[in-house]
Formats: structure tokens, sequence, C-alpha cells
């Protein structure tokens, strides 16, 4: 009787420790916590949007204003430092933007110009919040025209520079979708055309174009 009285009273504790380990809460497992996204790498996509363009013709004629639209792609990429970003991209489109205005000869003729194509190299600075960035740009444009006057047609390519800026929200790792606007400057710069057979016509030509566009990208991770 004595030697169970004793042993009922050496497993006490074992029993006590038992209760307060089982009133003691138990540790939820670690959260898996996500990695902050990156802007850093490589990106191409594709863009479409509106074009606006103002020529100024000087002499032969008034400022015109025409519209068109713009499809095209880009490739570029990006370092991230703490929130900023840095970038270079290089883009490309197609373009249907025309004009026209009555040649001031009194030949009866249409001036019309066209904007076949848009280019630019373009460095970018942005801040980053997460998923979502902030950017402006600016570098060097490239635009491919042709003119016309009934009598003669010319076509060429004159280079200028480009600002604008933008929003880009990363919807997953690598896809992005942007809305952007850019002003393209063009200088001015004088152009042979031919008001009649063998009567030779010279136009000082301003092109100045306005761009929004909305677009895609893929990001390469590095």
């Amino acid at each position: 009787m004595t030697r169970s009285i004793l042993a009922g009273i050496g497993l006490i504790p074992l029993f006590a420790g038992a209760v307060m380990a089982a009133d003691l809460p138990v540790k939820a497992p670690a959260a898996k916590v996500s990695p902050a996204y990156s802007w850093t790498g490589c990106y191409a996509g594709l863009h479409f949007g509106s074009l606006w363009t103002q020529s100024d013709w000087g002499a032969l004629g008034s400022d015109d204003d025409a519209g068109g639209l713009l499809v095209g792609g880009q490739l570029g990429c990006n370092y991230q430092v703490s929130n900023w970003v840095f970038g270079l991209q290089g883009d490309a489109a197609w373009s249907d933007g025309s004009g026209t205005h009555s040649d001031p000869s009194g030949s009866g003729l249409t001036d019309e110009w066209k904007t076949n194509s848009l280019a630019s190299v373009t460095g970018r600075f942005g801040y980053a919040w997460g998923r979502l960035l902030s950017y402006g740009k600016a570098g060097e444009a490239w635009k491919h025209s042709k003119y016309d006057v009934g009598f003669a047609a010319k076509s060429d390519w004159n280079n200028g520079w480009t600002v604008g800026g933008g929003f880009e929200y990363a919807v997953t790792n690598n896809f992005s979708m942007l809305f952007e606007y850019n002003y393209y400057d063009f200088g001015s710069r004088t152009v042979g055309l031919a008001a009649g057979p063998g009567v030779p016509e010279m136009a000082d030509i301003h092109d100045r174009s306005s761009v929004v566009k909305v677009g895609a990208n893929y990001k390469f991770n590095w």
C-alpha cells in the first residue's frame, strides 16, 4: 500500500508537466514571405495608340493638324537601385497619320504629307512603388515622311528629339502593361518639291507630333 502511494506521488510531477505542456500555445509555422518585385531585367513588347501631327509648310501653307493610328514594338533593359529604376529603350512604329492643304501656287493642286513611321532611342528614369513604375524618358527620334504636291512626291528620313513619360504596372513577374505619352520635334528643314512639270518649289517644313499609347511588355528575368 505504502509503495503504491509513493509511486502515485512520484507520477504527479510527470502528470503536471504533461498538463502544462498541453496548455502552452502551439507556434504556427512561419509564413512564406514573397520576395519584393524587381524591375531589373530586359524586356520586349508591343504598343498601339494615336498620333497627332502639326506640320508647318512655311510660305507654302499654314499649320496643318492631322491624326492617325500607331502600331509598333519596343525593346529595352531596366536596372533597379532601391526604388529608383534606370533604363534604355528602343522602339519603332508604323503610322497612317496624314494631312492635306491647298497648294498656294494657284495650280489647284492639293499638298499632302504622311507620317509613315516613327522610331526612337531613349533613356528612362523612374520610381517604383513595388509593381507600379512611374517614369520619364528622353532621347533621339527619327521619322519617315512622304510629301506629295501632285506633280512630284518626295519621301525622306529626318531626325529630331523626343520627351515623354508614363506608368507601367507588373501584372505578373514577367508581364506588365503601360500607358505613355510622347512628344516629338523634328525641327525645320527644306524639302525640294515641284509646283508643276519643271517648276521647282521649296518648302520649309517643321513637323511636331504627339503620341498617346498603351502597350504590354514581357520581362526576361536576370
